[in-house]
């Protein structure tokens, strides 16, 4: 069984993902700075897919995987200062 995202929310320091498995899991912001410099637009403008969510304007792509694993952003892309 895949475990995918059905809908995304955010309030000020955490983006909440809804999972097709029922749960519902929030993550600090932090964790992904780009998201965390982004504006409320920007930051809804997601894509859902079977396996995360994908930002085409902040390049930033993030799998339900990693969210599960307690992963934040690995790239060492979103740590730089915009």
């Amino acid at each position: 069984m895949s475990i995918s995202p059905e809908a995304v929310r955010f309030d000020e320091d955490v983006m909440w993902v809804e999972l097709s498995d029922g749960r519902t899991i929030g993550v600090p912001l932090a964790w992904f700075p780009r998201l965390l410099r982004a504006t409320p637009v920007e930051r809804e403008a997601f894509e859902l897919s079977r396996r995360g969510l994908h930002w085409e304007t902040l390049d930033e792509d993030i799998s339900v995987a990693g969210l599960l694993a307690g992963q934040g952003d690995r790239t060492g892309q979103g740590a730089q200062a915009a």
